[in-house]
């Protein structure tokens, strides 16, 4: 089967996929959008959001409808490294036997991952980065497609352990999930406050996404493109000369050469998802913000003047 064909079918699976979704998640549909695009695009997400805002359910329901092994993790002041990657026991023939922690699945939730201390946020990485944990000396590769989900409560900071930003880079977007329209809740109050039940259906399989993933990839881009996406994430160094007035007023640090990628990646997605054969400069566009926002790092003076990411990520266009 030629790509061309591979791509609508894709287009056609993507539009079936978003309605499954939609049964239970009511509204939150840029957010929806984001998570499926960084699960083809093979990247990781961070959620942003006050709690009760259904961030467990979207995860559950996506991994649903994706055909994907689903685990969450709530990560807390005393979770410790071998509560998530798992330990080896002595069984009763006096053999050590390796028995699997929660990450041993497609989507991982880490739900509230500030709330736990640097040690088992590191351990998080190996498997973001490598695909694969190592215990005790032996090497496990996890099951591909492998993907992890983080949230963030932005609320309450008190004993909790901020992300560096070395940990922050590994996730491909983070995505700010905000309070439903009045008539969107007045939706979720008439659904959720009844008995009935919703069966989410699987449209995917797992070897069927990886494919997917592999597709994204082979997808052509101009170099025109490359260039835009490259240019933008320079334009975010402040010490860079093409940086614009704002980005050297309020930003300490810019985005790496991992930004880059992940908006060529990101772009490719989004325009297959709209039926496109190659990205084009609005599909950087369109998923620059959730790429970049926390990427840069903003000084006092732009929290003092109440600069958002957001303000400064569009003086780039």
């Amino acid at each position: 089967m030629s790509d061309v064909a591979n791509v609508e079918g894709f287009v056609k699976k993507f539009k079936e996929l978003k309605l499954e979704i939609a049964k239970v998640i009511i509204g939150q549909d840029e957010v929806v959008t984001q998570i499926l695009i960084s699960i083809f695009s093979g990247g990781h997400s961070l959620l942003i959001g006050v709690p009760g805002l259904a961030k467990t359910l979207m995860v559950n329901t996506i991994a649903k409808a994706l055909g994907l092994d689903f685990k969450r993790i709530q990560f807390t002041p005393d979770l410790m490294p071998s509560d998530i990657l798992g330990s080896e026991i002595l069984d009763e023939d006096r053999h050590f036997k390796f028995i699997k922690g929660p990450i041993f699945a497609n989507i991982i939730l880490a739900d509230e991952i500030n709330r736990t201390p640097p040690k088992t946020q590191a351990a998080l990485l190996e498997a973001m980065q490598e695909r694969a944990v190592t215990v005790a000396g032996h090497h496990y590769k996890l099951d591909l497609p492998y993907f992890v989900l983080a949230t963030q409560n932005p609320i309450e900071q008190e004993g909790t352990y901020p992300l560096p930003e070395a940990q922050l880079d590994r996730f491909m977007f983070a995505i700010k999930l905000d309070y439903p329209s009045y008539d969107e809740e007045v939706q979720v109050v008439k659904a959720t406050t009844t008995d009935n039940k919703v069966t989410v259906n699987a449209l995917f399989s797992a070897p069927e996404i990886v494919s997917f993933q592999s597709l994204i990839r082979r997808i052509p881009v101009a170099d025109n493109v490359i260039e835009y996406a490259v240019s933008m994430v320079g334009k975010t160094r402040p010490d860079s000369n093409a940086a614009p007035e704002l980005v050297k007023s309020y930003i300490d640090w810019g985005a790496g050469p991992r930004a880059s990628q992940n908006l060529i990646l990101a772009a490719k997605t989004h325009a297959v998802i709209n039926g496109k054969f190659s990205p084009d400069i609005e599909n950087v566009q369109a998923v620059a913000q959730s790429i970049l926002r926390h990427r840069i790092i903003k000084n006092y003076k732009a929290e003092a003047e109440g600069v958002s990411e957001e303000q400064i990520i569009k003086s780039l266009f």
